[in-house]
């Protein structure tokens, strides 16, 4: 993943006397993209979005079917989206910030991508909300551990915007949310595809089976949640100099304490074992929403031809 890492570490380690409490088990990713004869590089982040559709819109059979025919593998992936003309503006750029992070997960979490949600979500007679991605991050022979992301794309992350992420994120925590996702993954057969240890494919099998409880799944859940956004400071800019680096750095770290702060508030006194579950937010600047969700639609829409 060809992006420039702001932050990536402990918030606690840089929210040091930090009052906010319990804020362990949470981390901060800021990425940002680059620039080219002083403009933004849109070309390189829509190549990164549909060099990552396939994860989320197709399974690992058909990935596997049309490997080397790039093309064939666009087409079909335009297929498997739910945009339509129709569609509002809200719903492209959901869309949009799902496929986003997968392609983070796979790249920088090397997670496995084991339930392609936007597959799921098109080819199955319930769009019931969910994850907007779920993986399985292998940790050696015998252990994993379990990722259930949000993805949203906003004109801003203001504080106004935080109080319906949490929501979110509240809501895919409920134990009956939590037990549907993990009997998607159990059903599908993206599992013995993407882990090779069999032994290890098993056991994960077995961790998520309905008859396990969810607090004994809760200490190896990760939270990972994109804040795909709209930035003026990114608009305004023409290079990827120290000043423009340290001024989403403070931005993002001053919008990671507001989200945390909030999700703090909301969820800790109703979310069981909530201070063993693993949250990470993640923060991606761009100058223009409308822009890239509409070159997206357009390319979509070519791909559907």
């Amino acid at each position: 993943m060809d992006f420039a890492i702001l932050i990536n570490d402990e918030y606690l380690n840089l929210a040091q006397g930090t009052k906010l409490t319990p804020v362990d088990n949470k981390t901060v990713l800021s990425l940002a993209n680059d620039f080219e004869d002083e403009k933004w590089r849109r070309r390189k982040f829509n190549s990164f979005v549909w060099d990552n559709i396939a994860l989320t819109a197709l399974t690992v059979q058909e990935r596997e079917k049309l490997a080397g025919k790039s093309d064939s593998t666009l087409r079909e992936a335009a297929k498997n989206l739910r945009l339509t003309d129709k569609e509002d503006d809200k719903g492209k750029g959901s869309e949009l910030a799902e496929i986003v992070l997968y392609g983070i997960m796979q790249h920088h979490y090397k997670a496995l991508p084991v339930v392609p949600k936007i597959f799921y979500k098109q080819n199955v007679q319930d769009n019931a909300k969910g994850a907007d991605s779920v993986h399985i991050v292998v940790e050696g022979d015998d252990a994993f551990s379990l990722w259930f992301g949000e993805a949203k794309f906003y004109n801003s992350i203001e504080d106004a915007r935080l109080a319906s992420i949490v929501k979110s994120v509240g809501s895919s925590l409920l134990t009956d949310k939590l037990k549907k996702e993990n009997s998607i993954i159990t059903n599908m057969a993206e599992l013995d595809r993407l882990v090779e240890n069999k032994a290890l494919a098993a056991k994960i099998k077995l961790a998520l089976s309905p008859d396990n409880s969810m607090d004994n799944i809760k200490p190896i859940l990760h939270i990972p949640i994109l804040l795909l956004h709209q930035c003026s400071i990114t608009a305004g800019n023409k290079e990827m100099n120290d000043e423009y680096r340290e001024k989403l750095r403070v931005q993002h770290l001053d919008r990671a304490t507001a989200y945390f702060k909030k999700q703090i508030e909301t969820l800790a006194d109703k979310v069981t074992k909530y201070s063993s579950i693993k949250f990470h937010i993640i923060l991606f600047p761009v100058p223009d929403r409308k822009e890239l969700v509409d070159q997206f639609t357009n390319a979509v829409s070519f791909y559907k031809g």
